[in-house]
C-alpha cells in the first residue's frame, strides 16, 4: 500500500529527489540524496560538508568590523595592565562566551580582570546602569560583552561617559542605529560585509580571540585556541544556529575538543551523568549539559555554571558537579508542576475553535515558561502563550510555535498590549502591560485568528527524507548517514519511512511509563518512542503491522555502542 498522498494531504510528504544514482551500494545512493536535500551538489559543496577544515574553511576574523581596533584595544589594556570586565549573557551560549575570554586572558598572563554575569531574575537580559556605574567605582578600565550590548545604547554611553571603553561581541537583531560604544563586533551589522551572519555570541567572541592573536606578539603556541572550541561548540549546538558554513566547524571541532577535554568541571559533570567523554555527541549536548547550564540561571545563580566551565580545580568541579545536577533536577520538578496545572487549566478551554492557548498564573516562574510551552506545544500542535509575575508588578512570559505560524507575526498583531516583545518565527518571550493582563487572551486569539487567515499560516509538514527498508536500518547505512553529523537547526536527522514492519514486543521504561521501547520480527535493531501519545498506545501490541516515521541512530547506553530507531510517529 502506498502511502504518499496520505502524507500530502495530513502531516508528512515524501522528498521528491528519487535514489536512483549511479551508485551501486544503497547506503553511498542515500547519502548523496541526502546531500542534494540539503542542497549540497557538487564536488566542492560536498568535500566542504562532509570534511570540514579548521584551516580552510573558517572565515577570516578581519572580515568583522571593528574587530582589528578592537584587538589592539584588547592588546593595549593587556600591556598597561588596565582592568577588564567581561560581560555576558546567563544562558548557555554567553556562559561558555565568557569562558572563552577568561581562557584567554588567564593563558595570555592578564590577572586584571573580571567576569560578570547579570542575575536572570532581578537585572534580566542586557547591560544594566547601576552594574556599569558600580564596574567605574572598580576602576574598570575596558569592557567586553558577550552575546549581548548591541541593544543597549545608554547603558553604553553612560560606560563611555564613565572612562571606561566598551567592546561589544554579540550576535542579535539590530535594531536603529548602532551604540556608540569603542567598537560594535556583530555579524548582523547593516555594513557588515562578513560572509556569515548566523554565529552565535560565543563564536563571535572566539573569532574577537583569534583576532587579538594575530595582532599581538603573544607567547602563544600555535593552535592553542583550537581548546577553547569546546566552549564554541557548546554555545553553537545549544543556541539553536544554523549547523551550516561556519557554524558546521565550530559544532564539528567543538565536539572533538569536547571528547578530549580536561575541564574539570565538564569531566565531573559527564561522571555524573554517565556519558563516556569520548562518545559525546550532539544530543547529549542539547538534553544533558546545556540543560543544566541554563538551570543555574533559572532557579538560582548562573556564576555556578560559569565556575563549573571555568575552574581548574577538580574539588570545586566536583562541588558544582553535583549542584548544577540538584538544581536541574529541582528544576524538572517545578516545570512538570506548572505543565500539570496548565493542562488542567487547557482543558477547560474551548480548544477545537480555538486558533492559539494563553494562560497564566501570577505565581508561575517567567524562567520556567519557554520550557513548559516546549511541552504544550507538542500536546496541543496550537501556538502557547505562558505568562507569570516576575517582581511586583512585571508581567513576563514566553510563547512557542506549533510550526504552522510565525510566532512573531502574532505579537505583531496584538502588539498594543506589550512592554517588550522578541523572539522568531518558533520561539519568543514578552512582557506585559500590567492593566491589560485581564484581556490580554482576548487579544491575543483575536491576532491569532487574523494570522491564520492570512499568508504568514503555513499548513505544518514534516519532509520523509526517504522509504526505508527494516533490513537496510543497519550498521552500513547508519555510517553514511552519521558522515552528516552533527544534525541540529540547518541539519536535522534525517527523517525515514519504514512501511508495514510487524512489531514482536513492547516494553515500557522510564519513571511515570511514557517512553516504549519496540522489538519488531525480523531485525535485531529496536526503537524506542519517547514521550509517546496516548492515542499511540493501541497501535503498540505485539503482532501489530505498522507504519513508522523515525530516524536512526547509535545508543551509547551503559557504555555499549548499540544501533536504534528513535520513533517519531507510528500508525497502522
Amino acid at each position: 500500500m502506498a502511502y504518499d498522498n496520505i502524507y500530502k494531504m495530513e502531516k508528512y510528504s515524501l522528498a521528491e529527489i528519487p535514489i536512483s544514482l549511479d551508485i551501486p551500494d544503497l547506503s553511498q545512493k542515500l547519502l548523496q540524496k541526502l546531500l542534494n536535500l540539503r542542497g549540497i551538489k557538487t564536488p566542492e559543496e560536498i568535500e566542504k560538508f562532509l570534511n570540514p577544515n579548521y584551516e580552510e574553511h573558517l572565515h577570516d576574523p578581519f572580515l568583522l568590523n571593528d574587530i582589528e581596533k578592537a584587538a589592539k584595544r584588547i592588546i593595549q589594556a593587556i600591556e598597561n595592565n588596565e582592568k577588564i570586565l567581561i560581560y555576558s549573557d546567563y544562558d548557555a551560549d554567553g556562559i561558555p562566551g565568557g569562558v572563552i575570554l577568561h581562557d584567554f586572558l588567564k593563558d595570555v598572563g592578564h590577572e586584571n580582570f573580571e567576569n560578570y554575569i547579570p542575575h536572570r531574575h532581578n537585572e534580566g537580559f542586557g547591560l544594566h546602569l547601576e552594574a556599569v556605574e558600580s564596574f567605574a567605582e572598580k576602576n574598570v578600565g575596558l569592557i567586553i560583552t558577550v552575546d549581548c550590548g548591541t541593544a543597549d545604547k545608554e547603558q553604553i554611553s553612560k560606560a563611555q561617559s564613565l572612562g571606561m571603553d566598551v567592546i561589544i561581541t554579540d550576535h542579535h537583531e539590530i535594531h536603529g542605529n548602532l551604540p556608540e560604544a569603542f567598537a560594535v563586533i556583530n555579524p548582523k551589522r547593516p555594513d557588515s560585509t562578513y560572509p556569515f551572519p548566523m554565529l552565535c555570541g560565543a563564536a563571535v567572541a572566539f573569532k574577537l580571540v583569534q583576532a587579538t592573536l594575530k595582532t599581538g606578539n603573544f607567547n602563544w603556541p600555535p593552535g592553542k585556541e583550537k581548546w577553547l572550541l569546546d566552549m564554541a561548540g557548546i554555545a553553537t549546538l545549544s543556541d539553536m544556529v544554523p549547523l551550516v558554513d561556519e557554524n558546521r566547524i565550530f559544532a564539528h571541532y567543538g565536539l572533538k575538543v569536547l571528547r578530549k577535554s580536561r575541564r574539570p568541571g565538564l569531566t565531573k559533570m559527564l561522571q555524573k551523568l554517565r556519558i563516556n567523554q569520548r562518545n559525546l555527541s550532539e544530543d547529549d549536548i542539547a538534553f544533558m549539559i546545556t540543560p543544566r547550564i541554563n538551570a543555574a540561571s533559572r532557579m538560582g545563580n548562573a556564576e555556578d555554571a560559569f565556575r563549573l566551565l571555568a575552574t581548574r580545580d577538580f574539588a570545586e568541579a566536583d562541588a558544582l558537579a553535583k549542584e548544577l545536577d540538584k538544581i536541574n533536577n529541582a528544576r524538572k520538578g517545578i516545570v512538570a508542576s506548572i505543565v500539570k496545572e496548565a493542562k488542567h487549566k487547557a482543558a477547560e478551554l474551548d480548544l477545537v475553535n480555538l486558533k492559539s492557548i494563553v494562560l497564566g498564573n501570577p505565581d508561575w516562574r517567567p524562567a520556567m515558561l519557554g520550557l513548559v510551552a516546549n511541552n504544550l506545544v507538542e500536546e496541543f500542535g496550537k501556538p502557547i502563550f505562558l505568562w507569570g509575575r516576575d517582581g511586583e508588578d512585571v508581567i513576563k512570559g514566553s510563547c512557542r510555535s506549533d510550526g504552522r505560524v510565525n510566532i512573531l507575526s502574532i505579537m505583531q498583531e496584538a502588539q498594543d498590549h506589550f512592554l517588550e516583545f522578541g523572539g522568531h518565527k518558533a520561539a519568543g518571550g514578552f512582557s506585559v502591560i500590567f492593566e491589560k493582563i485581564h484581556t490580554f487572551s482576548d487579544r491575543i486569539h483575536e491576532a491569532s485568528e487574523k494570522i491564520f487567515g492570512s499568508d504568514n499560516f503555513e499548513p505544518e509538514q514534516i519532509m520523509i527524507d526517504e522509504k526505508l527498508n527494516i533490513a537496510d536500518a543497519n550498521r552500513a547505512t547508519f555510517n553514511e548517514i552519521n558522515k552528516l553529523a552533527p544534525f541540529g537547526v540547518g541539519n536535522s536527522k534525517p527523517i525515514f519511512l519504514l512501511e508495514n514492519v510487524e512489531i514482536g514486543s513492547v516494553k515500557e521504561f522510564g519513571k511515570q511509563g511514557k517512553h516504549f521501547e519496540v522489538k519488531f520480527v525480523g531485525t535485531p535493531v529496536k526503537a524506542i518512542y519517547f514521550f509517546t501519545p496516548k492515542e499511540k498506545l493501541e497501535v503498540l501490541n505485539e503482532g501489530n503491522k505498522v507504519n513508522l516515521i523515525a530516524s536512526l541512530e547509535e545508543s551509547f547506553f551503559l557504555g555499549r555502542p548499540e544501533l536504534r530507531l528513535r520513533i517519531v510517529d507510528i500508525f497502522n
